[in-house]
């Protein structure tokens, strides 16, 4: 009997991701150079590729944090050439899309949620343009870092993703493992926040 398709499959971690994210990175942003903002703006490897020997859907996460945010036809202009495409959603309320779930205590006018996303399928990556005051923006990398940091936590998380993906299998998309990973984030929020509060040296 064959296995029921699954679009939250994870494979293991493979050491090449973060190479490519940084060549693709690189490339990004030589072509966004000309964009207001962009003398300021962030590049960053995201999400569970660039956390080492976590499992991750073979999906690599980058992301963009620049002010003002640009329109989607500036950027799907410069990066036609690199393969990328503006993202719709499988649904009309695909999560993260055109705007990111509120998330945080701190208040924020609702423009600041705004984003757009961009992918390319040779290799399939994600690219994530949000603004630079966005809360969401901060927190990917914190995320990102806390993970790196703590590889108990990347166990506990790995098993939970491992969890969430078995129970998509047979779905069409994976619009319900991403909200099903909420629950993980609000556990762990009050350690993220404590951890990112305590002096380092």
């Amino acid at each position: 009997m064959t296995a029921p398709d699954n679009p939250a499959r994870l494979a293991r971690y493979d050491d090449t991701w973060p190479v490519r994210a940084a060549e693709v990175l690189a490339d990004i942003q030589l072509r966004l150079v000309d964009l207001p903002g962009a003398s300021g703006a962030l590049y960053d490897h995201i999400g569970s590729t660039s956390v080492p020997g976590l499992d991750a859907k073979p999906t690599i996460d980058l992301q963009v944090r620049i002010l003002p945010l640009p329109s989607d036809e500036d950027v799907a202009e410069r990066l036609a050439d690199l393969g990328f495409r503006r993202a719709r959603g499988s649904r009309a309320d695909s999560p993260g899309v055109y705007r990111d779930i509120p998330r945080g205590p701190v208040e924020v006018e609702d423009a600041v949620w705004e984003k757009s996303l961009f992918v390319s399928s040779a290799p399939s990556i994600v690219l994530h343009i949000r603004r630079a005051d966005s809360p969401w923006g901060l927190y990917t990398t914190r995320f990102r870092d806390w993970l790196r940091a703590h590889p108990e936590e990347r166990e506990l998380y790995q098993a939970t993703k491992h969890e969430l993906s078995a129970a998509n299998a047979g779905k069409p998309d994976y619009d319900e493992y991403t909200r099903a990973k909420t629950a993980y984030f609000d556990r762990v929020q009050g350690e993220l926040d404590r951890w990112q509060a305590t002096p380092r040296r």
